[in-house]
């Protein structure tokens, strides 16, 4: 996009900032727009194995975690078990992040392959799980039912005075027929009785939750991001749901860089209902629509019905597939795609302006 524009306005001082959703490349894309430290740990991955994982710290005491590091799908190849599989590692991330003076800490949920509802990154933290029995243990997805009795009290001192916001662009709640198991697992591996026995397992956690720290979390938007973490960030870290776009625009101080701004470009890969609910397009027409600044979207496949994002402040929506193709086909032509659409639309506004 930057190319195009500067192809035929060579003089225009082009701003550029990455956004991600909270899934792989968050930590990234924080860091290109922001600049700062990217820090590497070692923390346990889905099955309990030690791994190679890293967050990032930006503006001196924000702290950018993406659980897909050390808890997403890509990290578990063809073994997937999202009742076994756990979010030990992003609890670990989170206090490290702690430990070293991170005062916000911003975790993006996002491309898990799990399904625990955050106990793994609670037990992580301090917080203790103990089956009838009396015995502590770690719950999965596969165990959240084996919980008796949760205590808090040990979780680590460090998070007293931190503040933890989730990035989360979705808005199932914990458990039911729109929730984590039945609209999630099947992609992390759970056929159809393992949907059905993983939805139970929450309905058991959110019963246990509300027993042992009077919280009821089962109903809020996003609590079923995750594998149900939405639901456990908030029970077991008080932690902020929040729109991915929303959180992202505010870190890079969005809105103070719209000033003297003539025109906004974006896009994302469709634009369809979800879209529409809040996600990157309509999250940057919200902030540029009040400033009557132009929002041109450039994406990859148009949905039917999307005219309400005129309404929200989108001036115009184009598509870069050239060839009119499935995505299987085309996405290896994306970029050049792209950059060939950016180039047709310069090219003509710039007819226009001369």
């Amino acid at each position: 996009m930057k190319d195009s524009i500067q192809r035929y306005y060579s003089d225009a001082n082009v701003i550029s900032i990455p956004v991600a959703d909270g899934g792989e490349g968050s930590v990234d894309a924080f860091l290109t727009a922001m600049g700062g430290e990217k820090v590497s740990i070692t923390v346990m991955g889905p099955f309990f194995e030690p791994i190679e994982s890293f967050y990032g710290i930006v503006g001196g005491n924000t702290a950018i975690i993406e659980m897909a590091a050390c808890a997403g799908l890509p990290l578990v190849g063809e073994e997937k078990y999202p009742d076994q599989t756990t979010t030990f590692g992003v609890g670990e991330l989170i206090l490290d992040a702690a430990k070293r003076g991170c005062k916000r800490i911003i975790v993006g949920l996002g491309g898990s392959a799990t399904n625990d509802g955050g106990t793994g990154a609670a037990a992580a933290a301090g917080v203790s799980f103990f089956d009838e029995e009396g015995a502590s243990f770690v719950p999965t997805g596969g165990s959240l039912s084996e919980i008796a009795r949760i205590d808090i009290s040990g979780r680590d001192p460090v998070l007293r005075d931190v503040e933890i916001i989730t990035m989360c662009d979705i808005d199932n709640p914990l458990y039911g027929k729109q929730g984590a198991a039945y609209i999630f697992s099947p992609q992390k591996g759970a056929d159809a009785s393992m949907v059905k026995r993983l939805d139970t397992e929450l309905r058991a956690l959110s019963k246990a939750i509300i027993t042992h720290l009077h919280k009821d979390v089962s109903k809020i938007p996003g609590a079923g991001a995750a594998g149900g973490m939405g639901g456990g960030m908030v029970a077991f870290f008080d932690a902020h749901l929040k729109m991915g776009i929303e959180v992202v625009l505010d870190t890079v101080g969005f809105n103070d860089l719209l000033e003297g701004v003539d025109m906004v470009f974006t896009g994302e890969g469709k634009i369809d209902s979800q879209s529409l609910r809040g996600k990157v397009v309509m999250g940057i027409a919200r902030r540029t629509k009040p400033k009557q600044i132009p929002l041109i979207a450039v994406v990859g496949d148009i949905d039917d019905p999307i005219e309400s994002a005129y309404d929200e402040g989108v001036s115009a929506i184009f598509s870069i597939n050239r060839v009119a193709k499935d995505f299987t086909q085309v996405k290896g032509r994306a970029p050049q795609d792209l950059a060939l659409t950016m180039d047709n639309l310069i090219r003509f506004l710039h007819i226009l302006g001369s």
